[in-house]
């Protein structure tokens, strides 16, 4: 085993040797333990495979057909009101094709 000096911030020096304490351990085996989590924690990372986000394609907004009824005045809860109407969302299938 290898002595070292290091520069530390006080306040967190003092919270290591606290934590040491109050569970029974040394402050060299605290900041060993917390140096390998790091390091450990950056392996895993670059280990990661890459995750692709699948985005989509479609344009921002409401359908034509809502935005048509909102730029007549009509409110949100009147067109939502209408989703349950089976011939709106037949009219709103039709105008997707």
């Amino acid at each position: 085993m290898r002595r070292t000096t290091v520069r530390i911030d006080e306040v967190l020096l003092n919270e290591a040797k606290a934590y040491a304490a109050k569970n029974g351990r040394s402050l060299n085996s605290v900041m060993e333990d917390a140096l390998r989590q790091l390091l450990n924690r950056s392996t895993e990372v670059a280990e990661r495979p890459r995750v692709e986000i699948i985005t989509s394609t479609a344009v921002p907004g409401y359908q034509p057909m809502v935005q048509e009824r909102l730029d007549a005045g009509e409110k949100v809860e009147h067109i939502l009101y209408d989703l349950d109407d089976d011939t709106w969302i037949q009219e709103a299938r039709n105008a997707a094709r």
